[in-house]
């Protein structure tokens, strides 16, 4: 069987790719390569130091082994900003858009010899770089992680509105709408803890902006997180919602 990030690389785009937890790899049809919030180490567990934040999904992709044309994270919690990954990630070239509660990882990292390549970002900046153009948008993780952003990435005529870490805020729908226009696939958390939608609150969130597509994520990596995908499963099926859920390390074409 090819490694995973063999088959990454030889995927034909535009693809959605799970890697686990909220991590996707967003591939164009010219190949290039834009990664969301990939948690690809242990460093949770190690810093945490908490049984339930043991990894229960295998590490299925060497950060050193692709590289990214753009890196997003959006927001400083470790399952998002991998402090293993990132920096090896970004020290193959690209870069890295990622929240501005993110500037104090990078120092603490001593990452500012990579200044020139990290933008921090906030809800309403657009940035456009090689294949992508990017929208980052609202969304509400609560105190935590007051400056949290979620992203609407544009590539080869496909919308995807990846939420992050948020609850449900109904009230901003009229701005995901705005950035987003016909949305093709929406990614939404569902593991209903820490601040963040639960199954029947992402099923909620797809009725309202109803995407071509809905992707369950944010649930597998920690026993600690919760997530009801038999719930998200029943009520999708029951609504008719198409949604897909993905196994860790399955492309999707759009």
């Amino acid at each position: 069987m090819l490694s995973f990030d063999t088959r990454v690389l030889a995927a034909k785009g535009p693809a959605i790719i799970s890697t686990g937890q909220a991590g996707f790899i967003i591939k164009s049809s010219s190949g290039r390569l834009l990664a969301i919030d990939l948690y690809l180490s242990n460093c949770v567990e190690r810093l945490e130091g908490n049984r339930g934040f043991k990894r229960l999904l295998p590490q299925i992709l060497d950060p050193a082994s692709v590289c990214f044309d753009i890196i997003v994270c959006t927001h400083p919690h470790l399952d998002h900003f991998d402090i293993d990954a990132v920096p090896e990630m970004l020290s193959k070239g690209g870069k890295l858009y990622c929240s501005v509660d993110c500037e104090k990882l990078v120092h603490q990292l001593q990452m500012e010899y990579y200044n020139d390549s990290i933008v921090y970002v906030k809800p309403g900046d657009t940035e456009e770089f090689g294949d992508f153009e990017l929208s980052f948008v609202n969304c509400d993780h609560g105190a935590g992680a007051p400056d949290a952003v979620g992203v609407v990435v544009k590539v080869d005529g496909k919308t995807i509105y990846e939420v992050g870490d948020s609850c449900l805020r109904l009230d901003r729908i009229e701005e995901i709408k705005k950035a987003a226009g016909e949305l093709d696939v929406l990614i939404s958390p569902i593991n209903g803890m820490f601040g963040n939608m639960n199954s029947e609150e992402a099923v909620m969130l797809a009725e309202a902006l109803c995407p071509k597509l809905t992707i369950p994520c944010h649930y597998g990596m920690f026993a600690s997180h919760g997530g009801d995908l038999k719930t998200f499963y029943d009520l999708t099926t029951e609504k008719k919602i198409p949604a897909l859920i993905m196994q860790q390390g399955e492309i999707h074409t759009l």
